[in-house]
């Protein structure tokens, strides 16, 4: 009977170990990524391979493509006025539709320095939040200094470390919620890019009414992604503002339930103003219903 206790004392001991090697991996690595994908800036666009992507002029990259569709609406343009007089509809008028496409032209090749800016804005903004919160309460508000929180809160001590209690739980919940942050803001730093892309042809867009709808479904989704970051700034100043004691099960729940809101910033973003979801669990439930249909 003894021996069987010792077996089961050594197993578990042997799980604790290893879950708390990996959670102590978990706060090292996680921290600094977090703070790099989710507060981001337009220095983002500056690597030399985005912009040899996107072009740096308007005969390379993306610039290219997007320039060459210029005369393809010339030819729509063009074959719809034709037809206009052969069945007697009305479009508009030659001066108008030139006029709007220079103007829009003339956008769509400085399309990359307006994303540069909107980012820019969006960081400033961002930026002043989280210097307001640091100056409240005398701490820097990042990821980085939360995961000190969080360790301060639900204490896992390395040579007592307990899987199965209360703060091993929470601790659990913890890193996979973490885990799962990461990932979804490194779809959102991703996303922003794919965005600035494709934004050449979304400003071209709005030289035809019948393909302007891409414009303000490209503005809706980058917006959104965008404020998702200000949102995160505001959700984490209100993390800081609260007084958590790790004697307390209710602040152990509380931060969890934070974690969780950084979590659904993305979901909560959207449901506001639409946009594209970026968290990991709603893009599989997507992904596993088009398979089903």
């Amino acid at each position: 009977m003894e021996e069987e206790v010792n077996i089961a004392s050594t197993i578990i001991d042997s799980i604790n170990s290893i879950f708390q090697t990996l959670f102590s991996s978990i706060d090292m690595s996680i921290s600094y990524i977090l703070d790099e994908v989710t507060f981001i800036d337009s220095s983002i666009l500056d690597t030399s391979y985005f912009s040899s992507i996107f072009g740096r002029s308007s005969s390379s990259g993306i610039l290219l493509i997007s320039n060459s569709l210029i005369f393809g609406f010339l030819l729509y343009y063009a074959t719809r006025l034709l037809l206009s007089h052969l069945l007697i509809t009305q479009v508009e008028r030659p001066s108008s539709f030139v006029l709007k496409l220079v103007f829009y032209a003339i956008c769509m090749n400085c399309s990359l320095f307006i994303c540069e800016r909107l980012i820019f804005f969006n960081d400033i903004i961002c930026s002043f939040i989280r210097e307001i919160g640091g100056n409240l309460f005398g701490s820097s508000i990042s990821f980085s200094n939360l995961f000190d929180k969080i360790n301060s809160i639900i204490v896992v001590e390395e040579t007592n470390f307990n899987l199965f209690s209360i703060d091993g739980i929470l601790k659990s919940f913890l890193s996979v919620s973490l885990m799962n942050l990461a990932f979804t803001y490194s779809i959102r730093f991703i996303l922003i890019k794919v965005f600035v892309l494709i934004a050449p042809f979304a400003f071209l867009s709005l030289s035809n009414q019948a393909t302007s709808s891409f414009f303000k479904a490209w503005f809706k989704c980058f917006i959104c992604l965008l404020l998702v970051q200000i949102f995160i700034a505001f959700i984490l100043v209100i993390i800081f503002s609260m007084d958590f004691n790790p004697n307390d099960s209710l602040s152990k729940f509380l931060i969890c339930g934070s974690i969780f809101s950084l979590i659904k910033a993305n979901d909560l973003v959207r449901q506001f103003l639409g946009g594209i979801s970026t968290d990991i669990s709603t893009g599989m439930r997507n992904l596993s219903s088009v398979l089903k249909t």
